[in-house]
């Protein structure tokens, strides 16, 4: 893939990062897909259970950092997850959303994928946070979203 602009990063650089802790598998999280281009695992603080960031492996801070070549595989990754997003968490749809520099937490690009139903109070780009309503139900919607993604595959 490119050569952008953290393409050399040292492990210390890489640890100093928490998307790139998880993507060398050096933090937890409840990954839900995990290949050569990318990392999905659900938000800690999700909007509505089932959100999930979408992140490169390669670490880029914006969407203008990807390469040219590596810009289809990712969102062909958010594209997989945004399609089994609903199935898992009985959703009607999702919202998808990237901040470049401004609001952006984490400086690793990511894509939120979150899921939506009619009427779940979210309104414009004010997204308040919630959680899980403990360990195990964010492992029973890691689960549910990673078997709607195996189901999507050949």
């Amino acid at each position: 893939m490119g050569a952008g602009p953290s393409a050399g990063w040292s492990s210390e650089e890489r640890s100093a990062c928490p998307f790139c802790r998880i993507v060398d598998g050096d933090a937890d999280a409840r990954v839900v897909l995990d290949d050569d281009v990318a990392v999905a695992f659900l938000d800690l603080r999700p909007v509505f259970p089932g959100h999930v960031l979408v992140v490169p492996r390669r670490h880029v801070v914006t969407l203008p950092d990807l390469e040219p070549d590596e810009l289809g595989p990712f969102f062909e990754r958010v594209q997989r997850v945004a399609a089994a997003l609903p199935g898992a968490v009985d959703a009607q749809g999702t919202f998808v959303a990237n901040n470049n520099v401004v609001s952006q937490s984490v400086a690793h690009l990511h894509v939120h994928v979150v899921p939506r139903t009619k009427g779940d109070g979210l309104k414009g780009f004010f997204w308040p946070r919630t959680g899980y309503e403990h360990d195990d139900h964010a492992e029973e919607t890691a689960a549910a979203i990673r078997a709607a993604l195996r189901d999507r595959v050949g």
